[in-house]
Parts: C-alpha cells; structure tokens; sequence
C-alpha cells in the first residue's frame, strides 16, 4: 500500500466520524432543547428537512423556530437514540446516511408518554471543511401513545403512524 492510498484511507475514516459526531451533536442539541446548538448541524442556506407530523421545511432556521416553539420546555423530556448510521461516502465533499431513531418523551404537561421508532435518510456536504446536514428525512415505523393522567397507564394509540 503507498501511502497515497493509505492517506485516503484515513481521510474516509475521519469523514465518517466526523459525520457520525455530527448526527450525535444533533441529537444531544434536541435533547439539551439548544436550538442554536441543534440548527449549527444543518447548511446555510436552502436545504430539504421533512420531518412528517412535524412540518417540512426548507431551511433550518425555520426547523429551529418550530423546534423552539414546540420542544423547548420544560415538560417536554426527551431522549433521542439514534443508532445502526450506514454512511456512504460519494466523493467530492458529499455523502448520505441512513440513521434508527428510538425516541421517548415524557410530556410532563400533558400527561403522556411517547415512544416512537423509525429511521432518518440523511444527505451530507462539507462546508468550508466542515461536515453539515444538507437533506433529511424521518419516517416513523411505530409509535406508542401512553396517558399517564391517572393512576394507571392506559394506551392512547399503538401502531403504525398513518
């Protein structure tokens, strides 16, 4: 091997990290409610975010308004695990993943709890070195409505979101 072959290497290794430390930094945003933190993931400028039930947008600054407005409270107690990422590079600072999510929230005002499974299809580009969100997508596979007004848990919804 030369070690112009093992410089590229490295440098695929390091991409997918830093990819992975950015999905991370994402997720950890969400969950700290820092929706500054949570929007420096994503490009400036135009990119496609469609989150479902939530919205659909096209750029992040709207994503973090929204974020803000619905999320950032003190009832709201969220955990966001994101696991299994397949991250492809496709060259020319450039590169998609996949991401599960297993997310839970406990909305304290509401009495609920939520537990919801499904998967991110994300796209990459590095900005002045830097890897950023450019594209993504969540679909939700399960979801799982409890209210916990009351003595007992009672199931508001199971199932597959429609």
């Amino acid at each position: 091997m030369n070690a112009k072959d093992l410089e590229q290497r490295v440098q695929r290794l390091e991409d997918i990290d830093e990819i992975r430390s950015l999905k991370s930094r994402y997720f950890h945003c969400c969950d700290q409610k820092d929706p500054s933190g949570m929007r420096a993931c994503f490009k400036d400028g135009t990119c496609y975010i469609d989150y479902g039930a939530v919205g659909k947008f096209d750029n992040a600054d709207e994503l973090a308004r929204i974020f803000k407005e619905i999320g950032c409270h003190d009832h709201m107690v969220e955990m966001h695990h994101g696991m299994n990422p397949v991250i492809e590079l496709l060259g020319q600072g450039r590169a998609r993943g996949s991401w599960k999510l297993h997310y839970f929230l406990i909305n304290t005002k509401d009495k609920t709890l939520t537990q919801l499974g499904g998967y991110y299809e994300d796209e990459y580009q590095r900005v002045h070195g830097v890897w950023k969100i450019s594209r993504t997508r969540f679909v939700a596979t399960s979801t799982l409505v409890m209210d916990i007004n009351g003595p007992e848990a009672k199931v508001a919804f199971a199932g597959r979101p429609g």
